[in-house]
C-alpha cells in the first residue's frame, strides 16, 4: 500500500512540474510575472527561453501575448498587443545587443525596407549598453507602435506593424538568432 501511495505521489508531482514552472515564470534566477497589462488589456506569460553564448548566460526573455499560442505565423499575423521582456544575466554593450537586432532582421525579413532599416537604426539609438539586471522591454499596442523601456524607462516609441513583427521575427521568425530550442520556449513549448 506505501509503495502505491509513492508511486501516485511521485506521478502527481512529476505531473505537476510543466505547470508548476510555467505558471511561476521563473528561469535561471530571473522571475517574471504571469501577466503583464498593456493599456486596458492584460496579457499572459507564453513562454520563457535563455538566451546563451558559449557557455555564458545572457538575458531571459519572457513573451507576453493576448491568446496564447504556439504558431509563431498567427503570433506575428495577429495585430494584438504584444510584449517581450528581456532581462539580462550579464553586462552587454549596445553595439552587441543592436548586431543582434541586424542579423535576425535580415536572417527573418526578405528584403527588408530602407524604412525598416531606418527604424531598427532608430532603436539602436535608443538602447545604452545593459548592465547585469536590466530590462528591455518592448510593448507593441495596435495603432500606438512600439514602445521602448529600458530600466523602467520609456526611451521612445516606434510607429508600425512592419517593425514591430520584424523585431519580434527575431526570436520567434524562420531562422531566430538564440536558436530554435529558444524559440520553443517563447512558444511555450
Amino acid at each position: 500500500m506505501r509503495h502505491h501511495a509513492l508511486v501516485l505521489t511521485l506521478a502527481l508531482v512529476i505531473a505537476g512540474l510543466p505547470l508548476s514552472e510555467a505558471s511561476a515564470g521563473s528561469l535561471a534566477g530571473v522571475t517574471l510575472p504571469d501577466r503583464a497589462t498593456v493599456g486596458e488589456q492584460t496579457l499572459t506569460l507564453n513562454g520563457l527561453a535563455l538566451r546563451s553564448k558559449l557557455t555564458f548566460k545572457v538575458y531571459v526573455a519572457g513573451l507576453y501575448l493576448a491568446h496564447q499560442g504556439s504558431d509563431a505565423a498567427a503570433i506575428l499575423a495577429a495585430d494584438a498587443p504584444r510584449q517581450m521582456v528581456m532581462h539580462f544575466l550579464r553586462s552587454v554593450d549596445r553595439g552587441k545587443i543592436c548586431e543582434a537586432w541586424d542579423e535576425g532582421l535580415a536572417a527573418n525579413t526578405a528584403n527588408p525596407s530602407a524604412e525598416l532599416r531606418g527604424q531598427f537604426a532608430e532603436l539602436c539609438k535608443l538602447m545604452p549598453d545593459a548592465a547585469n539586471g536590466t530590462q528591455i522591454v518592448l510593448t507593441y499596442q495596435p495603432g500606438e507602435g512600439t514602445s521602448i523601456r529600458v530600466g523602467g524607462v520609456e526611451k521612445g516609441r516606434i510607429a508600425g506593424k512592419p517593425f514591430a513583427d520584424a523585431l519580434l521575427g527575431c526570436w520567434i521568425g524562420p531562422r531566430p538568432g538564440p536558436g530554435d530550442a529558444f524559440k520553443k520556449a517563447l512558444l511555450g513549448g
